[in-house]
């Protein structure tokens, strides 16, 4: 999969959560082939320093700071406030750290799983989104990338993702919310909706649940699984200019799954 830069976010700056692994790792990478001036973040201090190593041997750079608890309030603003100090502002914002837990009803635990979820999948949206805002609007606008899911639109019936369901329907919601709030102050709010991505995460189900894989690709229209380079490609269009007139859209970016 090509993944040369062209410079399409040149001169802006952006936070990625998550950047440890996964769609945020891809994110991060490509943001910076692309030019911005990347602040990654995760809970997972290893992980979010070799993707600064990984961009290092392409010759990139991207800032870190790490580990980031992003279900604490004084954790995101530091991140914000570490953003802005290290680079003059802040003119996107990507929301791909989150936490679910994929149980069936009757096996979920309430505090552990079900409220655990919520907060790794809203809170973790609502939290960098309240803290960005005000540089947002101090940089006469600029753009919010959040993560829904396929599993917003429609159940999966081999994935056991209730809390996951839950979640990833408020994110869809609260970003339309965003994109409206955000109007007069030139903020763009948009999600994308990835079907199952191939991750480090993903690869267990994918390889220890049987008919899993199958089922997933039987799902979809475009006969392989998803890439965080897939994911990439569409969150750097959003970010750039060339979306400047798209605000309040989910984009399904899912190889066809949730179209039948």
């Amino acid at each position: 999969m090509n993944t040369a830069g062209n410079g399409r976010l040149a001169g802006k700056v952006a936070i990625v959560t998550g950047s440890g692994s996964g769609i945020g790792r891809g994110c991060a990478l490509m943001f910076a082939r692309e030019g911005a001036r990347v602040v990654g973040a995760d809970i997972d201090a290893a992980a979010a320093q070799d993707t600064v190593r990984l961009a290092a041997a392409e010759g990139l750079h991207i800032d870190s700071l790490q580990p980031c608890d992003l279900t604490d309030p004084a954790q995101v603003q530091a991140l914000v406030d570490f953003t802005v100090a290290r680079h003059g502002g802040l003119d996107v914002l990507v929301n791909a750290g989150a936490f679910g837990a994929f149980k069936w009803i009757e096996d979920m635990d309430y505090h552990a799983d079900w409220k655990r979820t919520l907060s790794g999948e809203l809170d973790v949206v609502f939290l960098p989104c309240q803290a960005a805002w005000p540089q947002l609007k101090a940089r006469g606008g600029g753009a919010i990338i959040n993560f829904a899911s396929a599993n917003a639109h429609g159940a999966f019936k081999p994935l056991p993702a209730l809390a996951h369901c839950a979640g990833k329907g408020g994110v869809l919601a609260m970003t339309r919310q965003l994109a409206m709030e955000g109007g007069a102050h030139g903020i763009r709010a948009n999600t994308i909706s990835p079907a199952l991505i191939e991750t480090s995460a993903t690869r267990i189900p994918l390889s220890t649940i049987p008919g899993f894989r199958d089922a997933v690709l039987d799902k979809t229209m475009i006969k392989r699984l998803g890439q965080p380079e897939d994911i990439g490609w569409c969150a750097i269009f959003l970010a750039s200019d060339e979306a400047s007139w798209i605000t309040g859209a989910d984009i399904p970016v899912d190889g066809g799954s949730t179209a039948w």
